[in-house]
């Protein structure tokens, strides 16, 4: 009379599953970050909060009647004179040439960048603390995405101050235009103006160029895991 083997099914029922939740966790692990990647997301996430502390852009302008220069900065949430009263200069001689008054309370962007910044915080911490590599890649590529989005958004709104011109201004130059560079030096008549990231503007720069570093390394180690 033959008995069934009850030890080796009892045996595979429990194997199965160990099996099962180790190949799992090995898996995890293969496409988990370390605790120095974390660091470093965490890092770059919680640099972006210093946007709130210091100005993003800097525009000048230098002339012989301004020896001095002009200026004005642009942060997250707002446009400030470099000087007390050069904002109010700036929109006095754009009004001579037909620029539009620059009147940060107008400008969209600046009410709702700093809910885009404080989200981009936010999934940055979560990324860290979740620690997946396809997550850090998406939250990298939305990072990125979003900072050339800023430059082209800056260019477009340098290009309808400098072109779109009040046709009865005190004075016209025909076929002049007065947009501002994006990144650099421009001359304008005998104006030149400059175009430069202030602190926070590199600070964000640092923080975009290490959460890169660390998505370009962990893509390289994910290609020779095969995961």
């Amino acid at each position: 009379m033959e008995y069934p083997n009850t030890m080796t099914s009892s045996t595979a029922s429990v194997g199965a599953p160990l099996a099962g939740a180790f190949s799992r966790a090995l898996r995890a692990a293969r496409t988990s970050l370390g605790g120095w990647p974390r660091a470093l997301v965490a890092l770059a996430a919680a640099a972006l909060g210093l946007l709130y502390l210091f100005p993003l852009w800097h525009v000048g302008l230098k002339a012989p009647q301004y020896p001095e220069g002009l200026g004005m900065y642009i942060w997250v949430n707002q446009i400030t004179g470099q000087g007390a009263h050069d904002l109010q200069n700036i929109n006095g001689l754009n009004h001579y040439i037909g620029m539009k008054a620059i009147v940060p309370e107008s400008i969209p962007e600046l009410r709702f960048m700093p809910i885009l910044v404080g989200g981009l915080i936010a999934t940055g911490l979560l990324v860290a603390l979740w620690g997946r590599r396809r997550v850090l890649h998406a939250w990298v590529a939305v990072f990125a995405l979003g900072a050339v989005a800023g430059l082209a958004d800056f260019w477009r709104w340098g290009n309808d101050y400098g072109h779109n011109l009040n046709p009865h201004a005190a004075i016209q130059i025909p076929g002049m235009s007065y947009q501002p560079p994006l990144i650099g030096t421009k001359q304008l008549l005998n104006f030149q103006a400059t175009s430069w990231p202030a602190l926070g503007g590199w600070i964000a720069l640092a923080a975009l160029l290490l959460a890169v570093g660390v998505a370009i390394r962990e893509w390289r180690l994910a290609r020779r895991s095969g995961r």
